[in-house]
């Protein structure tokens, strides 16, 4: 299974860093040369999953690069579509990346920001959104994940109900590394019928919250309430979304490291932080299994000091991180040449120059 688990999945680890490398040159090297790749590639099935995310990210750059013309390859409307498309394959993959939909439908909305002029009112604004736009990236991922949910549903439902019953009824334990089991857990006396209804019920409000949070910040970077507007800040809206989802979904598996690391490349992150978030996740990598071996040993061993407490500085480093990723997302400029794909001249600044 291993082996056949690598050959498919190999690929797709290629794919997501020749489209880094196209996006950002030699900082592809965060996801290539740093620990979780070579920890988590074949751990579990997630290089599918990144690739379509930033398969989606190097589609609306590509569309906004210019041709030898000096025109944008694609209308921003176009690239969106596209971009949709893969967001909405890799939500019948992991979900996560459906989560990004609503960040690039608000970008198009806004019509990336270039072609309303930084010179116009803030009321001349809003009849310039593009609302079709809108729509047509949210059907876009509609329809496409339609297309690859169906079959299974129509010919193995039992199956499709089975997994998503199955995530249901996950509780967070202590394989799940979430702040819920290490931190709610004590202050409920263990895993008690109290404690499961708060997981259930705070979870998934707070993710809810974390996600609202991170369209607004989004919005207020763009500024519409202002005369001078700039590009709605979508890649960073989608880290922040995926570090609140991160941060407060009962489950937290060492492999996610591979879901935030491309934000980590794409945009300017401080260096303390990302160096704290490896290290964190190679302390939890390096003792989360140990724990499991004591706790399933027969002969129950003694814990070592040494593995609980990797394991609480690897879950809650990452919990503070995310945290500040929340926001740090959304002000964090893209690196070169990503920053430069998204410039679009404004047709009354192009006219001016």
């Amino acid at each position: 299974f291993l082996i056949h688990s690598a050959i498919i999945l190999a690929p797709f680890g290629i794919l997501v860093t020749l489209l880094l490398v196209y996006l950002v040159r030699w900082w592809a090297l965060l996801w290539a040369a740093t620990p979780p790749l070579v920890l988590y590639a074949f751990h579990n099935w997630e290089l599918p999953v990144v690739a379509t995310c930033v398969g989606g990210i190097a589609v609306v750059a590509w569309g906004a690069s210019l041709d030898t013309d000096g025109n944008p390859r694609l209308s921003v409307r176009a690239a969106a579509v596209w971009a949709a498309i893969l967001f909405g394959i890799g939500f019948s993959l992991k979900m996560y990346p459906g989560f990004f939909v609503l960040p690039l439908a608000l970008y198009v909305l806004t019509r990336g920001g270039g072609f309303i002029s930084r010179f116009r009112s803030p009321k001349d604004v809003v009849s310039d959104l593009d609302w079709r736009g809108f729509w047509y990236t949210i059907g876009a991922a509609t329809a496409a994940v339609t297309a690859t949910q169906a079959p299974f549903m129509i010919f193995g439902w039992p199956g499709w109900r089975g997994s998503l019953s199955f995530q249901g009824k996950r509780k967070a334990d202590i394989d799940t590394n979430s702040i819920w089991y290490w931190g709610l857990r004590h202050l409920t006396g263990g895993q008690t019928d109290l404690y499961n209804t708060l997981v259930g019920v705070a979870s998934p409000l707070l993710i809810a919250a974390s996600f609202v949070l991170a369209v607004w910040l989004g919005w207020r970077v763009y500024s519409p309430d202002k005369v001078t507007l700039g590009v709605y800040p979508w890649i960073g809206v989608c880290g922040a979304m995926l570090a609140g989802f991160m941060l407060f979904h009962k489950v937290h598996s060492p492999q996610y490291t591979l879901w935030i690391l491309p934000f980590f490349v794409l945009l300017k992150v401080r260096w303390p932080v990302i160096v704290g978030y490896l290290l964190a996740d190679l302390a939890l990598d390096l003792t989360i299994f140990r724990l499991f071996g004591i706790l399933n040993d027969p002969a129950h061993p003694p814990m070592k000091w040494w593995v609980i407490g990797g394991v609480n500085f690897g879950v809650w480093v990452h919990a503070v991180l995310l945290v500040y990723l929340i926001f740090a997302f959304v002000k964090a400029q893209p690196r070169e040449p990503l920053a430069s794909f998204g410039f679009r001249r404004s047709p009354l600044t192009t006219a001016n120059r």
